[in-house]
């Protein structure tokens, strides 16, 4: 799958960089990890890195327009994304963040 960067936004204060992308591709909508794991291969970064949050395909169309947002580690995905977001991209250990008080 080829995913076309459309627009960059650094975003210093969160240590990120927002991304609008867009891919075409031949079968239905990819899923959100094949999304994450083709956009994080482009740019040279970790999958626990990228975190996709949009997807949003035309009815009948083969192009797909994203968000996306590429944090400069995964500790700072952790710290700044929320909890159901970091589930549906399958980031962070599972059970890592319990009790620490």
């Amino acid at each position: 799958m080829d995913v076309d960067i459309i627009s960059e936004e650094e975003n210093p204060m969160l240590h990120r960089t927002d991304i609008r992308f867009e891919t075409v591709h031949d079968e239905a909508t990819p899923s959100r990890l094949s999304v994450r794991d083709s956009l994080a291969a482009k740019l040279d970064k970790s999958s626990e890195e990228v975190v996709v949050h949009e997807l949003d395909t035309k009815f009948g169309m083969r192009k797909t327009i994203g968000y996306a947002k590429v944090y400069d580690s995964a500790a700072d995905a952790l710290d700044v994304e929320q909890e159901y977001m970091l589930e549906r991209n399958k980031i962070g250990a599972d059970g890592d963040d319990g009790e620490e008080a």
